[in-house]
């Protein structure tokens, strides 16, 4: 592929097909003509998004982004490896390793991670991600706390994935985030380091895991080997506006929701998981872009 500075990575499945034509729409309307937005989606669903396939969108199976090794299980979600056969992989893990894979593979300087249910909000280039020369990561210290025992597992396992010693007691540093940007050499590296520390291919040791977060992994990566003195990149907590709710909001709610975009936000994020109704969702998302300054016309 031809070097580009920004691209955009999504993955999704047929149920969020609408969520994605907001998000992709939004990438044609607030990047340069030369990003591309690439799409992962399960082999079963791609006529689905081929409607969106062209110069500014490649859809990506899964299958063709794995070793022949993984085969897709009949239960849904879950997926083998025949060099570790059990237990079997699940989806949400598959998918998050599916983003380091997409990522490696492609000649960019920036890749933004975006889930489905996020929409640009703002123009946006490589250089938007870019603090004096460095890409910035989102970074909240101290976020996560005693109460938060996902996040603090994710840790712990990227400590040992990483061959560093195990994570400290909270608070720890939170690097989730909906909307995330990732240098696709730092994930090369990642990748070698984590091959090299196990002894195993880093895809084969990230999906034997029950519990991983490709954020944080890729978060203390870069705070704790690549710089190796803790949080020299600047960091980035005003990247996207998000409703993590997972009850509906309504029409008014979801404008309070809108009005409080803060000024560096280039995106904004209402869980499909919320179950907002379409036409509410829609509403916030025209709201979110008059506070941008960029409404849609």
């Amino acid at each position: 592929m031809t070097m580009s500075e920004l691209t955009v990575v999504t993955p999704s499945f047929g149920p969020d097909a609408e969520l994605f034509g907001d998000l992709h729409r939004s990438v044609l309307r607030h990047t340069g003509p030369d990003v591309v937005h690439h799409v992962i989606v399960p082999a079963a669903h791609k006529e689905i998004f081929d409607r969106y396939a062209g110069p500014r969108c490649h859809v990506w199976t899964e299958p063709e982004l794995l070793p022949r090794r993984y085969h897709r299980l009949p239960q849904k979600g879950l997926w083998l490896n025949s060099r570790r056969p059990w237990p079997p992989v699940r989806g949400w893990v598959l998918q998050q390793a599916l983003k380091l894979a997409a990522t490696a593979e492609l000649d960019a300087d920036v890749v933004l991670i975006a889930d489905s249910d996020v929409v640009l909000v703002r123009d946006i280039d490589a250089k938007s991600f870019h603090e004096d020369g460095t890409l910035r990561l989102f970074r909240v210290p101290g976020a996560v706390h005693a109460g938060m025992p996902d996040h603090v597992r994710w840790h712990q396992v990227a400590h040992r994935l990483l061959g560093l010693p195990p994570a400290g007691a909270p608070p720890l540093t939170d690097y989730v985030s909906s909307l995330n940007a990732w240098s696709p050499e730092i994930v090369r590296q990642l990748q070698r380091h984590v091959t090299a520390v196990t002894g195993r291919h880093w895809l084969d040791v990230f999906t034997a895991q029950l519990h991983i977060s490709e954020f944080i992994l890729y978060g203390v990566f870069v705070d704790q080997v690549v710089t190796g003195s803790g949080p020299e990149h600047p960091g980035d907590s005003t990247i996207c506006h998000n409703y993590w709710g997972r009850t509906p909001l309504s029409l008014d709610e979801a404008l309070e929701f809108a009005e409080a975009l803060g000024p560096d936000a280039i995106g904004m994020m209402i869980s499909a998981k919320s179950g907002t109704g379409q036409g509410v969702r829609e509403a916030a998302i025209r709201r979110c872009a008059e506070v941008a300054g960029e409404p849609i016309t």
